[in-house]
């Protein structure tokens, strides 16, 4: 614009000063052959001015068609993206919306023509795997991977969610699939939590216990992994190693490992209960009987006295014992009259069952609140049938089901 102006200001300055020129008009001659051309100044500077001036014009014009003609083909050249970008996001409000069909067929669609072939993919196949169409959620697999493999280096986020759809599917080929996809990024797993929890997941299904095992320092490290979580980790993995350890090889195997662990470690409950479930499920009394004194003798607190009553303890004399010398400080105590009938049922002691439940269950009316529960119950259900006491069996049968 502001050339334009420019030359437009020339061309009415050369016109204001043509008159001061027509005295000293001046020729230009110029010959090509035998055509010879003979001009003035004045005329020559006109006809150039004129020139420029509709060189310009004319290149604007070019300028605006070449513009118009662009963005016409822009128009039909991406139609087909823009229509794939609309189907994607279409299929993402359909996924927030829990159409897992819909959505399902708008990625699909939109993988090639919005250019989004790793998101529209990975995204299918969550859409499918919420419909548990396993084959689906394989089949988008499959495209992902192609589309992976094109890239030098593959995207994190990418593998953790294929791993996990994989390991959804609950089959043996999709488990040995993301065994494979944890095993090549395996160097990410000490750097990235959510690999590293797939990892101890996935140890724990194939029962590699011990792999396992050596995972869960790490984890604990990890802010984003919480304790609760580690802590049921920590009790499927350490008793996975010592049932493996204690039918592989032996007792004494089993003792050496247990020695070999840290007082750290072998201070925590989980792993403490592990130990100690595999212990009286071999009916190895002894080394059981060792570790759960000099708790018992202490005041335990109540989740260790309900993980106690879990354990499948055969030969409990001592244990009950410690429990009856608690009882006699305090007889109307409901958590130790629910440990020793307890106790009292895994050595088989009936009698000594029905009593202390009896008593658990008659300090409801003294103290006007259930002392007992359901598991409570259930035990001296079991007590009472087998001192063959069926009709008070069944009524406890039935106060069970009351609290179910």
């Amino acid at each position: 614009m502001i050339r334009f102006i420019v030359i437009i200001s020339l061309f009415f300055a050369m016109l204001a000063l043509s008159p001061l020129l027509i005295d000293e008009k001046g020729y230009i001659l110029i010959a090509m052959g035998e055509t010879i051309i003979e001009l003035t100044i004045l005329s020559a500077a006109i006809l150039f001015l004129l020139f420029a001036i509709s060189a310009f014009i004319v290149l604007k014009l070019l300028r605006g068609g070449f513009k118009i003609s662009f963005k016409a083909w822009h128009t039909v050249a991406f139609a087909s993206r823009r229509r794939g970008i609309a189907n994607f996001n279409k299929g993402l409000a359909a996924y927030m919306l829990e159409d897992y069909q819909g959505a399902e067929q708008l990625f699909a669609k939109s993988a090639e023509p919005a250019k989004r072939q790793q998101s529209a993919y990975l995204l299918a196949a969550a859409a499918s795997a919420k419909q548990q169409l396993d084959a689906n959620t394989n089949h988008y697999l499959a495209l992902l991977e192609k589309e992976s493999a094109k890239l030098k280096n593959s995207d994190l986020a990418s593998v953790v969610v294929k791993v996990k759809l994989l390991m959804n599917q609950e089959r043996s080929d999709a488990y040995e699939k993301a065994r494979i996809l944890i095993d090549e990024n395996h160097k990410q797993i000490g750097h990235d939590a959510r690999l590293l929890a797939l990892e101890i997941d996935l140890c724990l299904i194939e029962k590699r216990f011990e792999t396992a095992v050596g995972c869960l320092t790490s984890a604990r490290k990890e802010k984003n992994i919480n304790d609760k979580t580690v802590q049921a980790w920590e009790a499927k993995a350490y008793y996975g190693a010592f049932n493996d350890i204690i039918i592989q090889q032996d007792q004494m195997s089993l003792q050496t490992y247990w020695k070999a662990l840290s007082r750290k470690v072998k201070q925590r409950e989980n792993v403490l209960f592990a130990y100690c479930q595999v212990l009286a499920e071999q009916n190895i009394t002894e080394p059981l009987t060792k570790l759960i004194t000099p708790m018992l003798k202490k005041q335990p607190n109540t989740r260790f006295l309900k993980r106690l009553r879990s354990l499948p303890i055969k030969q409990s004399e001592a244990l009950i014992a410690i429990v009856q010398k608690h009882l006699h400080s305090d007889n109307q105590n409901a958590q130790w009259l629910s440990c020793l009938g307890h106790l009292a049922v895994m050595s088989e002691q009936w009698s000594m069952a029905e009593k202390a439940f009896r008593s658990l269950v008659n300090l409801e009316a003294n103290q006007n609140e259930k002392q007992y529960d359901k598991q409570d119950l259930q035990a001296l259900a079991k007590a009472l049938t087998e001192e063959g006491q069926h009709q008070a069996a069944n009524e406890v049968w039935f106060k069970v089901n009351k609290l179910a």
